[in-house]
């Protein structure tokens, strides 16, 4: 419980300080992080899987891939925050979990742009806030995810429920147009790729969880 109110202190203070980065005043629950680790085991074959969370935070999704993770699993963790960062390398050192994929895992302080890799991943989690992006920002994000993707990945997502259409309600011209623009890019995404959608409403807030593939095999 200290863990949770540790972190849950440090992502208030980061959303105060780092808005357009943070996106968030909390960590993910515990619902919704088991929801979008949830493709992190699915497989067809015995094969390694190359895993890449993009925002982790503190790590509340991070705990729920590790535990999903087989034991050949490679994960990469890209964030930006570097106060996330070092929550996040504590948690490799000295948290049991953690540090049981410690060797198989590596955290990159750097923006997804920045991403220096030769391969690409069968599983991808993004924790980006695109609500707090420009839309040409977004469309780059997703550009690169969907480049960073291997035959048959899964892109994971979520959106809290709702909050384009409160933040549009309360907002001056020029910030609805930017959240229309934002809205008509993911559901654009969405429509030609996502193949399940969970709801969790528990989540404070609730929350959407969208899976997507790009690869021509389906995927259950």
């Amino acid at each position: 419980m200290s863990n949770r109110l540790a972190d849950c202190r440090l992502f208030f203070q980061e959303f105060r300080r780092n808005f357009h980065s943070t996106g968030a005043v909390m960590p993910s629950g515990q619902r919704l992080a088991r929801t979008i680790a949830h493709y992190v085991d699915h497989r067809t074959d015995d094969r390694p899987k190359r895993i890449l969370e993009v925002g982790p935070g503190t790590g509340a999704v991070t705990r729920h891939i590790i535990r999903r993770m087989h034991p050949a699993d490679r994960l990469e963790l890209v964030e930006i925050n570097e106060h996330f960062v070092e929550r996040l390398q504590d948690r490799f050192r000295n948290d049991p979990e953690f540090r049981a994929v410690s060797p198989r895992a590596a955290v990159h302080c750097t923006r997804i742009e920045n991403l220096q890799t030769d391969a690409p991943y069968d599983v991808i989690i993004s924790g980006l806030p695109m609500n707090n992006f420009a839309v040409e920002e977004v469309v780059t994000i997703l550009s690169i995810l969907r480049r960073l993707t291997a035959e048959r990945a899964t892109l994971t997502f979520f959106q809290y429920i709702g909050i384009r259409r409160v933040k549009a309600a309360i907002s001056g011209r020029g910030e609805r147009a930017r959240l229309r623009g934002i809205d008509q890019v993911l559901g654009d995404l969405l429509r030609l790729h996502e193949f399940r959608r969970d709801w969790v409403w528990s989540n404070v807030p609730p929350a959407w969880v969208h899976h997507l593939h790009f690869g021509t095999g389906e995927v259950d």
